[in-house]
C-alpha cells in the first residue's frame, strides 16, 4: 500500500553530508524530505471530497477529511542519513506530535478508508493515490531544491566555502 521514492546520483551530496557534523546535515535532510512531504500533503488536500449535503446528527462537519490530512515524521523508520514522513490522515486513533485527536472532533476523519477505497455500497474516490502519482517528480523537485539552498547555507554557518559541482 506504501510507495517508496528513493532518488538516485545524489553521491556528491551524500559525500558531503558526511563530512558535516551529524546535526546540520539532520537539518538538512530532515528539511528537505518534509518540503516534498508537504507537496504531497497540499495535492491530498486539494483533491480530498468535501462533503456538500445535510449534515445530520453524529456525521462530521464538511471540510473534515481535509484537515484532518497531515504530514508527519516517522521517528521510528527515521534515522541516522535517513527521514521518513508520512501524508496521512488523523482520526481517532492518530495524533499530531503525540496528542490525542478527540472522537469525533474536527480531525477525526475515521470514514477516509471507506472515500479512497470504496465500500460495497459506495465507489472508491481516491484521492491519495492520484495526489502522490500527480506530485511525485515535482516533490522530488521540492527536495533537490532544499537541498541545492539549504546545504550552502548550513556550510557557511560552520565557516566553510561550498562551491556547486
Amino acid at each position: 500500500m506504501a510507495e517508496f521514492v528513493t532518488i538516485q546520483g545524489l553521491d556528491v551530496f551524500a559525500q558531503a553530508l558526511k563530512i558535516l557534523p551529524a546535526n546540520v546535515a539532520r537539518r538538512v535532510l530532515r528539511g528537505a524530505v518534509a518540503s516534498g512531504g508537504k507537496v504531497i500533503r497540499d495535492e491530498a488536500k486539494a483533491k480530498a471530497p468535501v462533503f456538500t449535503g445535510k449534515v445530520s446528527q453524529g456525521h462530521p462537519p464538511p471540510g473534515t477529511l481535509r484537515r484532518a490530512i497531515a504530514l508527519g515524521r516517522s521517528n521510528r523508520s527515521s534515522g541516522p542519513g535517513k527521514e521518513v514522513y508520512h501524508v496521512f490522515v488523523r482520526n481517532a486513533a492518530t495524533s499530531s506530535k503525540g496528542r490525542k485527536v478527540a472522537v469525533g472532533g474536527k480531525f477525526d476523519a475515521y470514514y477516509w478508508r471507506f472515500v479512497e477505497f470504496g465500500t460495497s455500497k459506495m465507489a472508491a474516490r481516491p484521492f491519495m493515490r492520484p495526489a502522490f502519482e500527480v506530485k511525485k517528480d515535482e516533490a522530488i523537485g521540492a527536495i533537490a531544491e532544499t537541498i541545492a539552498n539549504r546545504f550552502p547555507q548550513e556550510a557557511g554557518q560552520l565557516g566553510w566555502r561550498y562551491i556547486k559541482p
